[in-house]
């Protein structure tokens, strides 16, 4: 069972430029609790799907900070809790568990900071697309900031679709 939206948790912080990553102007959107126990890689799968987020897999997360300039991305925690670091050293961190889901806008820096070694998740992007992975290296900047400027907003959040907490809280700038 998908969280009804009028009682989904949501957790939005803005995650600013740190001079190595150019992390993002659009929130940073956490729904606590989105899916029940219940649900499945699969079900999570075919809701992202139903919502235009494809191109999805079944993983962890890296432990090293990474981002994608031509794309946002989301992720479902799907087995065992996980503390994530975005932003950077010096970002925020954030605990994850089974039913979680973040929407990582581009440019966000992301990385695995702890899990157990048996911790999964699965994530999509929008439309589909095949995401670049950035490292915060020197040279990839300004390309990819330019990149991250042309990234187009979704047409639906990856959970709630049309109606759903991106299109409340992701407006053009």
């Amino acid at each position: 069972m998908i969280t009804d939206i009028h009682e989904l948790d949501v957790d939005r912080f803005i995650v600013e430029d740190d001079g190595k990553f150019p992390n993002s102007d659009l929130f940073v959107l956490l729904y606590k609790k989105a899916f029940s126990s219940d649900w499945n890689t699969a079900d999570i799968v075919k809701t992202f799907e139903r919502n235009n987020w494809t191109n999805s897999w079944v993983n962890g997360i890296y432990d090293f900070h990474h981002y994608h300039s031509n794309t946002h991305e989301v992720i479902a925690v799907t087995q065992v809790s996980v503390t994530v670091l975005l932003g950077g050293s010096a970002g925020t961190e954030k605990q994850l568990s089974p039913g979680d889901v973040i929407i990582i806008p581009a440019g966000v820096a992301h990385k695995r900071q702890s899990s157990s070694d048996d911790f999964e998740c699965t994530g999509a992007y929008p439309d589909g697309i095949q995401y670049d992975l950035k490292m915060g290296e020197a040279g990839e900047r300004p390309f990819a900031d330019e990149n991250i400027k042309a990234v187009l907003l979704p047409d639906n959040d990856p959970v709630y679709g049309a109606e759903g907490p991106v299109a409340l809280n992701w407006k053009v700038q």
